[in-house]
């Protein structure tokens, strides 16, 4: 039983699942939708360079 939930979350988890119903869950402007999107970009490679220096 535990084997099967760890599998369900991972299986969700890669799919993005989640991420997908809140982004649904309410609506967004065009410009705020762009805002999101840039602001993620940014966050991303932020990331993405504090890896790169380890």
């Amino acid at each position: 039983m535990e084997n099967a939930l760890r599998r369900f979350k991972r299986k969700v988890q890669q799919e993005d699942i989640i991420k997908e119903v809140k982004r649904h869950s309410f609506y967004l402007k065009p410009g705020e939708k762009k805002r999101v999107k840039a602001a993620l970009a940014r966050k991303r490679n932020r990331k993405k360079s504090r890896r790169e220096v380890e």
